[in-house]
């Protein structure tokens, strides 16, 4: 079943100059990239985005991380490309995640783990609206 996932190259990657070799990881494996864009999250976007942490003991670094630079938000589209793109980038920890993972391979520590992506149909959906409208 094709579908339509959402990623986030975050501030470290971007920073690191990351983008390219994930990218192509995605394009490899057959996905395509099928809308994309450099920003700035400002405040009220990463609280949007991350609203479903409000209150929890990392809330704040969250927030600070994901708006100290720029990301590239993308969605990425292809056969099963939700549970897909969570297997290769790998747990949310990246001293936990496997070799050959995008954290795997480029994370280093939380919250700076180089990449989000939607864990679900629903959170997609979300994700893609609030970065790139209906």
């Amino acid at each position: 079943m094709v579908e339509r996932t959402f990623v986030v190259l975050k501030p470290d990657a971007v920073r690191r100059k990351l983008i390219g070799k994930i990218i192509e990881r995605f394009e490899n494996k057959g996905l395509e990239i099928v809308e994309m864009k450099m920003l700035k999250i400002d405040r009220e976007l990463a609280e949007k985005y991350y609203g479903e942490h409000k209150g929890k003991d990392f809330y704040e670094n969250l927030i600070n991380f994901i708006t100290s630079g720029r990301v590239v938000a993308m969605v990425v589209e292809g056969e099963n490309a939700i549970s897909v793109v969570r297997k290769m980038i790998g747990k949310t920890n990246p001293a936990e995640a496997e070799p050959g993972t995008i954290r795997g391979d480029f994370g280093l520590k939380l919250p700076e783990n180089v990449i989000h992506a939607s864990d679900s149909k629903e959170s997609a959906e979300r994700e893609i609206k609030l970065f790139f409208g209906e």
